[in-house]
C-alpha cells in the first residue's frame, strides 16, 4: 500500500495486518486510516464501500475500523498528478 500523506510504499505482507498505531516510516502519518483503506470511496455512502462500516469523521487520523484493508491506490502522488493535470487543462483553455 502507499501512504496517503507522502506516497511512500509501505509493504504489508499477506498474513500481516496494519495495526491501529502503525505509522509511515517516512513521514510518521498514521497508516490505519480511511484514506489508506481499499474500501474508502468519497463518492460512496459514508465515504466507504463497506456497507457495515460505521461513520468515521476524520479520514486522515488513526481509527479502529475493523473493516480496514490496505488499499493499492496511490496517495499524495495521485493528488499532485491531478493538480498538475488540472493546471495544464486550465492553461490550455485559458480565455484571452
Amino acid at each position: 500500500m502507499r501512504c496517503f500523506a507522502c506516497d511512500e510504499e509501505v509493504v504489508v505482507r499477506a498474513a500481516e495486518r496494519v495495526g491501529f498505531r502503525d505509522t509511515c516510516p517516512r513521514c510518521g502519518a498514521d497508516l490505519h486510516v480511511c484514506r489508506n483503506c481499499a474500501h474508502h470511496d468519497p463518492a460512496a455512502h459514508n465515504q466507504c464501500r463497506e456497507p457495515s462500516a460505521e461513520w468515521v469523521a476524520e479520514r486522515e487520523r488513526a481509527n479502529r475500523c475493523e473493516w480496514f484493508a490496505p488499499g493499492a491506490r496511490a496517495g499524495a502522488g495521485a493528488a499532485r498528478s491531478a493538480g498538475s493535470a488540472r493546471a495544464a487543462l486550465d492553461s490550455l483553455f485559458k480565455k484571452r
